[in-house]
This record gives C-alpha cells, structure tokens and sequence, in this order.
C-alpha cells in the first residue's frame, strides 16, 4: 500500500455528469491532499496527513513542491502506428494547394500506404513506442492506435501486431482499432462494397483469432466510404462482435447518423456537423469525438464542441495525431487552444480528456493513473495553453 503527496490540490474529476455541459463550479477540489494505492488501484484519496495517519505502514511517494494533481489523460483516437511523413503535403497545403492537387502529386494518406507498408515490423513497433512514450511524457496514460496505413491483408496484420508488440514495450495502455475501411486502396481490385466484404470476410476473422483487437473503425466520407456501403458493414462488423467507432463529419454531414443507428461508442471529428447531426447524437449514447489537431492542421474550422455540450452530448477531445492532417499530437494544447475558441471550462475540457474520452472507449478502471503539474491551482494548466507540462505521471501507481 502506499500513499502518494501531499498536493497542493486533487481534482478527482470523480461525481461530473457523462453528458451535457459542466460548470468549473461542479469539480470536487481536496487541497492538501494525498491518494492511497493498493496493488496499482486508486483505493482513495483526501487529507495528506489524515490518511497517513489512518495508514502508519503505508509507503510514502513523498510530493516535496506545489503541484497539481490530475487523473491520467486519455487519447481516444490516434494513428501513431505509421511510417515516413508528410512535411511535403503540409508545405503544399499551407501554400494553397487542394486536397486534391495533394493527392494528385502522390501525396495523401496513399503515401503514408506506401511507406508503411514499406517498413518492417520492427520499425513500426518501435515507432509506435516513441509516440507513445512522448504522449505518457506529457500525461496521456492511455492511446487508442489504428491500424489503416496498410490496407492490404499483410499490412494490417502487420500494424496490429506491431501496436500489440509496442503494448508490451511502453508503460502506457494501448488499445488497437482496425481501420482497414480507411479508403479503399489504389491496387484493390474491385469496388467499395467489395473491398468492404473483404475485411468482413477475410481480415476481420484473423483479427479475431489473434485477439488483435476489439475495435472496428470506418471512414464514412464522399472521398471514402458512402453510407450506403457503411451501413451494413458496420452491422456486420458489430454481429461478429466488434466494438463501432467511425470517422464522421469531418467534410459533410451525415456520417454522424450511421454512427449513432449503429450504436457506435463514437463519432469522430464533426467538424461539418449541423443542427439535426448535433440533436441526433445528443439524444444517444455515442461519444462526440472532437479532434482539434485536424482542425489546426487542416486550417479547418473547430467541431462545434459547444454546441454539442450545450444539446447534452458526452463530448471527449482527441488528438488524431497522424502523420498528414495532425502531425502535432500534443493533446493538452490542442484541448486548450480549441477551449477558448469554443468557450469550453476548465472541468469540459478535464472531463473530456479522462471520463468522458474513457466512455468512447468503452473502459472504466480504477488504476492509479496520475499525473501532477507543477502549479498551486488547476487554472494554470489551460490557462498556460499546453505550454506548462507534468512533472510527475504514474502509470498504475508507479511513478514514470
């Protein structure tokens, strides 16, 4: 057993609605307080000096200047399993060239294919493990990982399995999702509706035997996948099994609707989201994702994270960190930067960053998942707009 402080303060962001929007005034603040952890669970936490007092033997990971303390992040939609760059569409799309003219010059998540498919297990396993180690670095404890910049048998396996093998080689909890319905690929030989049959005929059967994942994703976009081909092949997906996640929103509106008649965990991105999109996911049960680091990337504008708390969505912030349109990946700044464009408090943006984002990935855990920021009071931390980073993380009670 051991007891970890004192802290300056404790925001246990525990007691907050999963939905709808939250007041600053609503968050449960234990000043000079301490958490007690058994066996890498949070048992509880209060008064520094009262529970060593209750607890004479327990350990004690000594806290020695103000800090903060927070529940790990959770980054719910990443891609940081990927091989080569993008700096070159970044330079021609900051220059004013079009999605298309990108993907015309062999750019495009076709060139991410291309070199990902290239690089060898090895090479993605310890890739993943970097971008991993850099996220837990900065508080994010658990990253969910694609897989997509394979789309061909071989290389989807191969993603998986390197996200899997990098799960063993970082102290951070990854959870994997097949995005093999990403695009369609150039060398495919056949249709959407074919393709689709493909991963639900022969990918996602090995899938399961590996135990690879749990997870399905699909891109519904006009330059991806319609919603007339996604429909039934998330309800496939679902029939065998599988958890539903879907990249929806992001260009136009309408795949946010197949997401939620799915019964999908969430929809991701929503930046094109409109009126009866934001009711319609409000009155469900899917998570809103919202991926500022698209925006910014993309110079898009941000999802209306708003407008979904306020019609009382659960919303939670990702970083979509990729290697074309959110090659940043810093969730913390990202999370700030987009609360002050959309008016977000401080225990919104906390929330959807931990519970909220823990919900999209249908997880719920107790581990000492922590991280302490080197301030007397949490305002800081928005307020520094990602600049001020954690001095401290504990990944299942073990300082990092």
């Amino acid at each position: 057993m051991k007891i970890i402080g004192p802290f300056t303060q404790i925001l246990p962001l525990t007691g907050l609605p999963e939905k709808g929007p939250i007041s600053d005034e609503q968050l449960t603040i234990i000043p000079n307080g301490g958490v007690l952890v058994d066996a890498g669970d949070i048992v509880t936490c209060g008064d520094f000096e009262e529970l060593r007092k209750a607890h004479p033997t327990a350990e004690i990971d000594k806290i020695d200047e103000p800090m903060v303390l927070l529940p790990g992040f959770v980054d719910c939609h990443t891609h940081i399993c990927f091989a080569g760059t993008r700096s070159r569409d970044y330079a021609m799309r900051i220059a004013g060239k079009s999605y298309l003219d990108i993907a015309r010059a062999g750019g495009g998540i076709w060139d991410s294919v291309t070199k990902t498919r290239a690089a060898t297990d090895t090479e993605l396993m310890e890739n993943t493990v970097a971008r991993a180690n850099r996220h837990l670095r900065e508080g994010v404890t658990t990253i969910e990982v694609k897989s997509g910049y394979g789309l061909d048998m071989a290389s989807e396996l191969k993603m998986l399995r390197a996200i899997r093998t990098a799960d063993q080689y970082t102290p951070a909890a990854l959870v994997t999702t097949c995005l093999a319905a990403h695009i369609r690929p150039k060398d495919f030989d056949g249709d959407e509706k074919a393709y689709l049959r493909w991963i639900l005929n022969d990918l996602l059967p090995v899938l399961k035997e590996e135990r690879l994942t749990e997870r399905v994703d699909i891109f519904v976009e006009e330059t991806a996948f319609s919603f007339e081909a996604s429909r039934p092949f998330l309800a496939a997906a679902k029939a065998m099994g599988f958890q539903l996640t879907v990249h929806a929103d992001q260009f136009t509106s309408g795949g946010s609707a197949v997401a939620v008649e799915a019964g999908a965990l969430s929809a991701d991105h929503l930046e094109a989201s409109n009126a009866e999109d934001i009711r319609r996911l409000a009155a469900s049960d899917t998570v809103a994702v919202v991926l500022p680091g698209a925006s910014m990337g993309l110079g898009m504008k941000y999802a209306p994270a708003r407008q979904l708390l306020d019609a009382g969505a659960c919303v939670a912030i990702a970083s979509d960190w990729n290697p074309g349109s959110a090659p940043m990946g810093d969730l913390l700044m990202q999370a700030a930067v987009m609360s002050a464009a959309e008016r977000l408090s401080a225990a919104e943006v906390f929330a959807a960053l931990t519970i909220r984002a823990s919900k999209a990935l249908g997880i719920r855990s107790s581990a000492a998942d922590l991280q302490a920021y080197p301030c007397s009071d949490y305002r800081e931390i928005l307020y520094q707009q990602g600049k001020l980073k954690p001095s401290f993380v504990w990944k299942n009670g073990e300082r990092i």
